[in-house]
């Protein structure tokens, strides 16, 4: 038997927790009371049940049993104090509370056993890059006339989803066909032909409303992720709107990286252009010369493959890009040249994707410096997508650079908030921190620079910033040790030569700070 809650499924038989698709360490003892509670779930369960059913008639302490429980709740994320899923009824007993489903099925097929139709339509073919169906929501407020609120939230969420063009998104009306029907999760990815499906429920009491949804693999029936949103209801469009982009901002990113891990363990000679692809940003997140090089490498097979693959020709110019601006280019001109040759393809082939558009005007604003232009690119990248981690990144470097930190600030705090678990968020971090000494707010750098430090320490841009921002301040000993940090891992920096890297023209007060701390003019 396997249950399933929130992002956790219980298998009694393997006896096995796991989360997502994580197994989670867990004791027999928790074990057994886990399963003892969920199979009971419709009823209170007394002190002397679980001490029948767990302990076999054994005499129990109070500290001990209360011992067991808060470990069964620390392995599924819950505490004494939430009680979220495991309740304490004072003088009565213990009740799971939460939202569970079962199937008999063996672990690794569909996670939904209610399903009984059949379809004679053959599989379709899943699509070379992440796909994935957004079910109607489950009305639980037993109340028809609130069906519109699920029904909206979803066409919300599939709204916002179709905007990332890496992502494969079934239309709405093809996902409402099962609305009211008990489905099979892997039938559904079969029928629809996609990989992953998100499902939910939303349940409205009162001026409360409580959404919760998860993410599935149509194909082995693992929890990809899963969360629950409660807010107060006000406006019903705001609030629709809020709750969106919080599922957005962390299914999108959760999906590519559950495509890049399967990417990697993929046989080379199976490899597509858009495996390439995700291979290529893994190398291009760890921000170093060889993870860099390989990333272009990468970047030139897919488009072997595919010429007309505009968003990893962007992401080959942003690598060489890069390569001049960290200092790990061998022939700074050639790489500067192929930045903006591959900016000019990406445009050529897609000069409406967001992602693409947002890499163009970063690699315009570092290599080529039109600032009016730049913004009007990665200004139109977010109206594309206002749900993309990756378009508010980049605004926030492209305002930078143009001088106008204020902006840069609110952009890099907004893409944070859009994905603030995403790899590539040490960027965000340090073009925070460098717009921070621009205003004045050196601390505020600081505390910046080093959450960019701690994701990413061999990324040498975290260094300039704690380097300067502590200079500013009189920290001369931090300072000092800042500025070797960044000569460790760029040996070959100078002043003059990260200058002429481009970018900087509107960086006084970064500028000042590393001479500051005594770098090398």
């Amino acid at each position: 038997m396997r249950y399933f809650f929130e992002n956790y499924a219980l298998d009694t038989d393997r006896r096995e927790l796991q989360r997502g698709t994580d197994v989670v360490p867990t004791t027999p003892q928790v074990f057994d009371l886990l399963d003892y509670l969920i199979r009971n779930k419709e009823r209170v369960v007394s002190k002397d049940d679980l001490v029948s059913a767990i302990w076999k008639g054994r005499i129990v302490s109070d500290a001990a049993l209360t011992t067991r429980l808060n470990a069964a709740r620390g392995v599924i994320g819950d505490s004494g104090e939430e009680q979220r899923l495991i309740k304490t009824l004072p003088r009565k007993g213990f009740r799971f509370v939460g939202a569970v489903r079962e199937t008999n099925r063996p672990s690794g097929t569909e996670s939904v056993p209610e399903s009984r139709f059949e379809s004679s339509t053959p599989a379709l073919a899943l699509p070379d890059k992440p796909s994935i169906a957004v079910l109607p929501f489950e009305n639980l407020s037993g109340d028809p006339e609130q069906e519109y609120f699920a029904d909206g939230m979803v066409e919300e969420i599939t709204i916002a989803l179709s905007r990332f063009k890496s992502l494969f998104v079934i239309a709405r009306n093809s996902s409402f066909t099962f609305k009211g029907r008990a489905v099979d999760i892997k039938e559904v990815g079969r029928q629809l032909g996609v990989r992953y499906v998100l499902e939910g429920s939303v349940r409205k009491a009162s001026r409360k409303v409580r959404i919760t949804g998860q993410l599935i693999d149509a194909v082995t029936g693992a929890h990809i992720w899963a969360d629950r949103f409660e807010r107060d209801l006000t406006d019903i469009f705001a609030l629709q709107d809020e709750v969106t982009a919080a599922a957005v901002s962390a299914i999108q990113p959760k999906l590519l990286q559950t495509e890049t891990a399967m990417a990697t363990r993929r046989r080379p000679e199976n490899l597509t252009a858009y495996d390439f692809y995700l291979r290529a940003m893994q190398q291009y997140y760890i921000s170093t010369r060889e993870g860099l090089a390989e990333a272009i490498r990468l970047a030139h097979r897919a488009l072997e493959l595919d010429p007309r693959f505009g968003l990893v020709a962007a992401l080959a110019g942003i690598c060489h890009m890069n390569n001049v601006l960290w200092g790990y280019a061998v022939n700074a001109q050639f790489d500067r040249k192929e930045a903006v040759r591959l900016l000019r393809l990406a445009l050529g082939v897609d000069d409406d994707d967001p992602d693409t558009l947002t890499w163009a005007s970063l690699i315009s604003a570092f290599m080529v410096g039109d600032c009016e232009t730049e913004i009007e690119m990665v200004d139109r990248a977010v109206a594309l997508n206002p749900n993309s981690f990756r378009a508010w990144n980049g605004r926030g470097w492209v305002f930078r650079n143009a001088g106008l930190p204020d902006e840069a600030v609110r952009s890099f705090e907004r893409a944070i908030r859009m994905s603030p678990v995403d790899p590539a968020l040490h960027h965000s971090f340090v073009g925070m921190g460098y717009a921070f000494i621009e205003l004045f707010r050196f601390d505020e750098a600081i505390v910046a620079g080093k959450k960019a430090q701690r994701q990413n320490p061999v990324y040498p841009e975290p260094y300039r910033c704690l380097a300067s921002a502590f200079a500013h301040l009189g920290r001369d000993a931090e300072a000092r040790e800042a500025a070797a940090c960044l000569l460790e891992v760029d040996p070959a920096f100078t002043i003059s030569s990260w200058i002429a890297r481009g970018g900087q023209s509107n960086a006084t007060l970064l500028t000042e700070g590393l001479r500051k701390a005594g770098l090398p003019e």
